[in-house]
C-alpha cells in the first residue's frame, strides 16, 4: 500500500515511497509535495486544506498533474498565493517552461521549488532550470531539514524521525553545487571589464 490517510482527512505517503524517491534510491517515479500559503495581513497563512503530494500520471509529469491541481482550485486573482513545491526530481525542461507559462499568466501566484536531485536525462535541462530560475520566488535543493519537514507533513511516519545518513548529506552537496554551477553567474573579463554571461 502505497499512502495511508491522515488524521486530518488527508492521505499521507508511506514511508519506504518517500525515502525511495527523496533518500537513497532515487526511484524514477516522481514525487511532489506541495503547501499552499495566502498573504493575509502581513504575514503568509497556510491553506491547509491544499497541502497534500501527488506523482507522476504515467507520461503525464507531476508538475503538470499539479498545474491541473492549482488550476482546479480557482484561487481568487485578488489575493497573494505562494506554492512550495518539494519534488523528487527537479523539472524537465518541458515542465520547467510550463511553470514558468503558468506563473506569468498568474501575477498573484508565487512559487518556491526545492528537488532532492536534478533531473539531467534530456538535452536543455540547465536552459530549462535557469529559465525557471528567473521565474521563482527560489529553486534550490532540499535541505535535510526540508526532507525532515516533508517527513513530518506529508508522510505517514509512524511517529518516527527522519534519520539522516552520511551518503545523503554528501549527495545534497554535490547536487547542490551542481545547480550552483548550472544556475551561477559567470564571469568573464575581458580587456579591462567584467561582462555576465
Amino acid at each position: 500500500m502505497e499512502d495511508n490517510p491522515a488524521p486530518t482527512g488527508r492521505t499521507l505517503m508511506d514511508a519506504t515511497t518517500f525515502k525511495d524517491n527523496f533518500g537513497h534510491i532515487w526511484e524514477k517515479k516522481t514525487y511532489m509535495c506541495h503547501k499552499v500559503e495566502v498573504w493575509e495581513g502581513d504575514k503568509w497563512v497556510p491553506v491547509e486544506e491544499l497541502q497534500d503530494f501527488l506523482r507522476n500520471q504515467g507520461p503525464r509529469h507531476a508538475e503538470l498533474c499539479f498545474l491541473d491541481r492549482v488550476r482546479s482550485w480557482h484561487l481568487d486573482e485578488g489575493k497573494q498565493y505562494r506554492l512550495t513545491c518539494y519534488i523528487s526530481w527537479s523539472p524537465c525542461p518541458d515542465c520547467a517552461q510550463k511553470l514558468v507559462d503558468f506563473l506569468g499568466e498568474n501575477s498573484h501566484v508565487r512559487m518556491c521549488i526545492s528537488a532532492a536531485r536534478i533531473y539531467t536525462f534530456v538535452s536543455g535541462y540547465e536552459d530549462g532550470l535557469r529559465r525557471l530560475r528567473d521565474a521563482v520566488d527560489r529553486l534550490a535543493i532540499m535541505t535535510v531539514e526540508e526532507l525532515q519537514g516533508c517527513w513530518k507533513t506529508f508522510v505517514d511516519n509512524q511517529g518516527q524521525p527522519f534519520e539522516t545518513w552520511t551518503e545523503l548529506e554528501i549527495s545534497i552537496g554535490a547536487q547542490c553545487q551542481k545547480l550552483q554551477d548550472i544556475l551561477g553567474v559567470r564571469i568573464r573579463e575581458t580587456e579591462g571589464w567584467t561582462q555576465s554571461l
